[in-house]
């Protein structure tokens, strides 16, 4: 009699999602969209909004078929129209050019940003040398260098320290675009005070609390990831910095994509955990259809990774605001009035 033995099939890995937490909007992103939604409801159409209020492909198309139109400068929009800076912000230059042609003008700039441009408005008066640190041609980028242009010099990062030349060793301080790799910025940081030992720092930190968290939670994923999904669009900074932080941390792919029908099948092949988020201006819904889209590939267990809790809220640009005020009483005036008809 023989011995036999049976051996059993391999068990191929569960599939499973992680899924970020947080993700998506930020409070800077909800502002500034909310704000052309509301203009467009108490102007009506068309509304001017210089270049895309928020860097996504989704939220602008939206928003054109709502009847925002969106142009490059102010001298795109006729004289007396209404027209929304975005939520990159603007140099003063582009302020001035909005009053010269008799624009009505809502500022939408997030409020990180502008607090960017108050450093560097500082800076400058006190006579520093400001080395900002940011991507060339960014929109927040040219807003910032607006703001000081003989005072600041742009570093893209840490490569770029040799090439910076300052007046004064001894009065230097650095700023930063607020969407940066948390990681990448430190580093140049590091690089800068070696040459400057005497660097100083902003009052507070310039990379915003969210692309901070949305990083962080990648960061904590990233070693458990075989393939990272990050929804955004190819112009979003933040969004980019999340596939490249999701591969320096460990995760074996990383793709950016504005829908899940972007989504490549071949990149699932041998892939038993995927993780997924969204940049800082990417509305939930389309999260929503990239997990459908994994589900229906039996991507269906979905386990969350909190890396922070967010509850920041910005208020509506003060003449929105105003504006909405005097409507809201102009209305119950007339409530009233019909009430009183009807007596």
């Amino acid at each position: 009699m023989s011995d036999t033995t049976t051996s059993a099939e391999p068990t191929a890995p569960a599939k499973r999602v992680l899924l970020a937490a947080p993700r998506g909007y930020c409070a800077g992103v909800d502002r500034a969209v909310v704000t052309v939604e509301k203009a467009l409801d108490l102007y009506g159409p068309p509304v001017y909004v210089r270049k895309q209020i928020v860097h996504n492909k989704h939220v602008v198309t939206t928003l054109e078929k709502r009847g925002a139109i969106f142009v490059d400068e102010t001298d795109e929009v006729p004289e007396g129209a209404t027209v929304i800076f975005s939520a990159h912000g603007v140099a003063p230059s582009v302020h001035q050019e909005a009053q010269t042609r008799r624009l009505k003008t809502i500022d939408a700039t997030c409020p990180l940003v502008t607090k960017v441009h108050r450093e560097a408005k500082r800076f400058a008066s006190d006579e520093f040398d400001i080395l900002l640190i940011g991507h060339e041609g960014h929109e927040e980028v040219v807003g910032t260098s607006g703001e000081a242009p003989e005072n600041i010099t742009l570093v893209q990062g840490p490569e770029h320290v040799d090439e910076v030349e300052v007046r004064d060793p001894d009065k230097v301080v650095w700023l930063s675009q607020t969407t940066l790799s948390v990681d990448e910025t430190m580093e140049t940081v590091r690089r800068l005070r070696e040459r400057f030992p005497n660097l100083q720092d902003p009052p507070s930190d310039d990379i915003c609390y969210a692309t901070q968290n949305r990083q962080l939670a990648v960061k904590q994923m990233a070693p458990k990831t075989d393939l990272m999904i990050v929804v955004g669009s190819r112009n979003s900074s933040n969004s980019v910095r999340l596939v490249e932080v999701a591969i320096e941390h460990g995760a074996r792919a990383g793709h950016l994509v504005d829908y899940a029908d972007e989504i490549d099948e071949s990149w699932l092949d041998g892939v038993a955990t995927v993780g997924v988020t969204s940049g800082a201006s990417v509305p939930e819904v389309l999260v929503r259809d990239v997990l459908d889209y994994l589900a229906r590939r039996g991507y269906q267990d979905v386990e969350a990774v909190t890396a922070a809790e967010e509850s920041l809220l910005f208020a509506l640009p003060t003449d929105l605001r105003r504006d909405l005020k005097a409507r809201d009483g102009a209305e119950a005036t007339q409530v009233r009035h019909d009430a009183g008809s009807l007596r």
